[in-house]
């Protein structure tokens, strides 16, 4: 079929289209492999070669130009609140047993916590300092006795 190159431009369109409209970046790696495959379409290749090619040329868009442009675009990562958290003070609700959990009290908020090397007893009141955020956990270590604590039990 001589126009195929003309059904391959429309996919590609529709393709840049629905990535206009998702910002997401997935489809545009397509629409590249589609105007590739219409290219070789219009030179006359076959089918078979112009699938091929789109295959080809998308599947390495995605590889190779994919990762970058998320980096450089920062798509596909939310920023949130919990980012702030580590290095902030809380003050123990609860005693925490030995490689156990407890109650922490961040900025008026109640989380669940445990000592990030286990091994601590964290006593009820104590200023706690927040090391990692693992889920909805907060990993914690003993306050040092010089630091003021942040928050008010």
């Amino acid at each position: 079929m001589a126009e195929t190159y003309l059904i391959w431009l429309a996919a590609a369109g529709v393709l840049a289209l629905i990535e206009a409209l998702t910002l997401g970046l997935t489809s545009i790696w397509f629409a590249g492999g589609a105007v590739a495959a219409g290219v070789a379409a219009f030179f006359g290749a076959s089918l078979p070669a112009q699938i091929l090619l789109f295959l080809l040329v998308s599947l390495a868009l995605v590889l190779v130009t994919r990762p970058i442009a998320q980096k450089k675009l920062r798509i596909g990562r939310e920023k949130t609140n919990v980012e702030s958290i580590p290095g902030k003070t809380a003050i123990a609700l609860e005693d925490f047993p030995r490689y156990g959990k407890g109650q922490v009290s961040l900025e008026g908020q109640v989380w669940s916590a445990a000592a990030a090397d286990g091994s601590q007893h964290i006593q009820k009141g104590e200023p706690v300092r927040v090391v990692e955020v693992s889920g909805v956990t907060l990993k914690v270590v003993k306050e040092k006795k010089d630091a003021a604590p942040t928050e008010e039990g």
